[in-house]
C-alpha cells in the first residue's frame, strides 16, 4: 500500500469509510508493522475496521474475542485429546508399540489445535483482530505484549512458531476498563468518535446502497439527535443507524412515521429504560 490516500480508497471500496486521521494511523500501522489500538464507543466501527482490512489485503481475518478469564490456551492452542486417545488405541491395537515413542508421538503436530493467536502466526499474512481487549485481565494483556513484541510463540512440544511476515494486527477496545501504558506503548492508537451527520450519511449510502436517500438523511438526523442526549445507557451507534435503516427499508418505507419507528425499536436501542426515553423522543421529534 503505497499511500495513505490509497488505502483511504480501498477502504472505501469494501463499504468502510475512513477519515483522514484513521486512514493515517492504518497505514502506518501496516507500513511499521505495529499494531493499531482503536477505543470507542460500541458501535463506531472498530471491529468493522478489522474486517475491511481483512478484505483490502486479501488475507484470511482471524479473530480472538476476549472475555473476562480469558487465559493464553485459549488465545494460542490445545491438543485434541480424544484423537490423541484413538492414536493410542490405535498403537496398543497394533501391539509392540515403544512407550517412549508413543508418547512423543501423542505430541505431533497433526493433534495441535490451533487457537486465533497461532493461526494467525501459521497462516500469515493475515489479520489478526483482538477484540475487546479490555474484557480481559492484566495477566492476558502481558501474554499479547510478548507475542506482539516478537510475532513468536513457543511450544514446549513441537518448538517456536514465528510468523514469517508479521500479521496486521487490530486491537479494539470499549474503553470499560484503562489498558496497561506497555501495551498501548507497543501500539499505534487511534479513538474513534461517532461521524458527523454527513458522513453518517455517506456510511449509510455505503454500506445501506438498497436504502433510499431521503430514508437514510432521515434516519441519521434523527439518531444524530438522540445520540446527543445525556440520558441513555446505551446511545446507538452506527451499527444501529444501518440496522434500522434497513429495517424500515425491508417494511418498505420511504420515510420514518411514528407508528414504523415504534415498531422497529428494536433495531435501535437495546435497552428497556432507553426504548422509553427514545419512544417519548421520537415522539416529539416526528411531530414536530
Amino acid at each position: 500500500m503505497d499511500s495513505v490516500a490509497q488505502i483511504a480508497e480501498r477502504l472505501e471500496a469494501t463499504g468502510y469509510l475512513a477519515d483522514d486521521a484513521l486512514a493515517t494511523v492504518t497505514w502506518l500501522a501496516l507500513t511499521m508493522d505495529r499494531p493499531l489500538l482503536v477505543e470507542g464507543e460500541p458501535g463506531t466501527g472498530k471491529t468493522a475496521l478489522a474486517e475491511a482490512m481483512a478484505q483490502v489485503l486479501e488475507v484470511p481475518l482471524i479473530r480472538l474475542q476476549c472475555y473476562e478469564g480469558i487465559d493464553a490456551t485459549q488465545a494460542l492452542y490445545d491438543w485434541d485429546f480424544p484423537r490423541q486417545i484413538l492414536h493410542l488405541r490405535a498403537l496398543e491395537a497394533a501391539g509392540g508399540a515403544d512407550v517412549e515413542e508413543a508418547e512423543k508421538s501423542l505430541y505431533d503436530e497433526r493433534f495441535l489445535l490451533a487457537r486465533p493467536v497461532l493461526a494467525a502466526l501459521q497462516q500469515s499474512p493475515a489479520v489478526l483482530l483482538v477484540d475487546e481487549v479490555d474484557r480481559a485481565d492484566d495477566e492476558f494483556e502481558a501474554f499479547l505484549l510478548e507475542v506482539l513484541s516478537t510475532y513468536q510463540v513457543t511450544i514446549p512440544e513441537l518448538g517456536t512458531v514465528k510468523a514469517a511476515t508479521p500479521p496486521f494486527v487490530v486491537l479494539t477496545s470499549n474503553r470499560t476498563r484503562e489498558l496497561h501504558d506497555a501495551l498501548k506503548r507497543r501500539c499505534l492508537y487511534h479513538w474513534i468518535d461517532h461521524p458527523g451527520l454527513e458522513r453518517e450519511v455517506q456510511i449509510v449510502r455505503s454500506r445501506a446502497p438498497e436504502v433510499s436517500a431521503e430514508l437514510g438523511r432521515q434516519v441519521v438526523t434523527l439518531v444524530q439527535q438522540l445520540r446527543a442526549r445525556d440520558d441513555l445507557l446505551k446511545p446507538p451507534g452506527v451499527a444501529e443507524t444501518l440496522d434500522w435503516a434497513r429495517a424500515l427499508d425491508h417494511l418498505g418505507r420511504t420515510e420514518v412515521d411514528l407508528a414504523t419507528a415504534s415498531a422497529t425499536l428494536g433495531a435501535l436501542v437495546k435497552y428497556r429504560e432507553d426504548a422509553d426515553k427514545v419512544q417519548q423522543a421520537l415522539d416529539r421529534m416526528l411531530r414536530t
